[in-house]
């Protein structure tokens, strides 16, 4: 839980239980803000709900359509969501959310059926390290193609350059032969860019915001 907050990753209780034992184990967990039950949630409008889900941690004695509204509503508000969930209740909403997980240990045929994702087991720490996971594969997809970009665009400018300059200078035309610029491609392009892509997780990645 504070890893996901040092993240910017905002984690939400939703759960069928009773409120007093969802506060008893946010409180053990460390998980932050207020909560209401699903009668209250019954009460309040899109617009309210809105307003007030920054400070809600818990959604406490919900229904299935309750977790689904929830949803929608984090999604106009323009978050990804992820949803997890292990029962057929659960299946709607996690269908509704940008990613759906399902448990792999005590998860339903439906709710697996439904996420797009299934971990091994039915662990929280799973996900967060699934998203270290993937925030490294990004920052090393955007070194790669930076990597690449650079090379290649001046690989184009020496090309240019021998172009308009050779005629004068008495350069050879091209500059340079095809056996020549796949050299270069495979000293200075691929084998350094494919180590970039390589490279491990920064040991501060989980201490930013999502980009």
């Amino acid at each position: 839980i504070a890893t996901c907050q040092a993240a910017g990753i905002a984690v939400k209780m939703i759960t069928g239980d009773n409120q007093d034992t969802a506060l008893a184990i946010a409180a053990q967990i460390g998980l932050p803000g207020i909560a209401i039950d699903g009668a209250t949630l019954d009460k309040l409008t899109d617009a309210e709900l809105i307003k007030r889900m920054p400070t809600i941690g818990i959604f406490a004695r919900v229904a299935p359509q309750h977790k689904v509204r929830i949803v929608k509503i984090l999604k106009s508000q323009g978050e990804l969501v992820a949803m997890t969930g292990d029962g057929v209740n659960d299946a709607p909403s996690l269908k509704e959310a940008h990613v759906g997980i399902a448990m792999g240990i005590n998860g339903t045929d439906v709710s697996r059926a439904a996420a797009d994702i299934t971990p091994k087991d039915d662990n929280f720490a799973t996900i967060v390290s699934a998203i270290r996971h993937g925030r490294s594969i990004f920052e090393n997809i955007q070194t790669f193609v930076a990597y690449q970009l650079s090379c290649n665009m001046a690989q184009l400018f020496i090309i240019f350059i021998g172009v308009l300059l050779g005629p004068i200078l008495g350069w050879q035309t091209p500059l340079f032969v095809a056996l020549q610029i796949l050299f270069i491609n495979l000293i200075t392009d691929n084998l350094p860019a494919i180590v970039l892509g390589l490279l491990p997780a920064r040991a501060t990645i989980m201490d930013r915001a999502p980009l």
